[in-house]
């Protein structure tokens, strides 16, 4: 588990289903993310990240709020599966909607990179969003991470008429160098 002042990354359970799901089917959290989630898939997302845990060690942790416990989202590191983060570690978030503004993106993040550095090997942290995913990549520069516009790609898991298919990678070095 990794605490923030204000937030708490930590393992999934069951209990955070639910929850977790109103995110995931919130249209405006996922208009750059993708289709809004039903509930049985946002059951097998939260299994995915379980099986990721047990597995690495490490993965998009469920994130709450240390003040109320209410779980407001994910943030962690995976191993990247697509385009240039493929094998290396990835950052990534998702939070409720109500929660955009408050700086919460930032701060888990920032905890996750100090939590990365400290615990994996890489080199880099890596993270990739759709191109127009401007709050994201305002998060990813407020890390220090820079942009790599060679690295631009079209996910390969979207349909070649998908509105989400140009994606962006950035890249943070342990040194904590951002490498443009």
């Amino acid at each position: 588990m990794i605490e923030t002042a204000r937030l708490r990354l930590r393992p999934w359970r069951e209990a955070d289903v639910t929850a977790f799901h109103a995110i995931c089917s919130d249209p405006v959290v996922m208009a750059t993310l993708g289709p809004v989630m039903t509930l049985a898939e946002t059951q097998a997302l939260v299994e995915r990240c379980i099986a990721m845990q047990a597995r690495d060690g490490h993965c998009f942790w469920a994130l709450e709020r240390r003040e109320d416990a209410r779980l407001i989202g994910w943030c962690g590191v995976i191993r990247g599966t697509a385009g240039p983060v493929e094998g290396k570690a990835e950052i990534g978030w998702r939070l409720a909607s109500d929660c955009w503004g408050h700086g919460y993106a930032s701060e888990a993040a920032r905890a996750t990179v100090d939590w990365a550095f400290a615990e994996l090997p890489d080199d880099a942290v890596w993270a990739i969003t759709h191109v127009h995913n401007t709050r994201s990549r305002a998060v990813m520069e407020r890390l220090g991470m820079a942009y790599q516009p060679a690295l631009d790609f079209d996910h390969p898991r979207l349909a070649a008429d998908d509105p989400l298919l140009r994606h962006v990678a950035y890249r943070l070095d342990r040194n904590g160098a951002a490498q443009g």
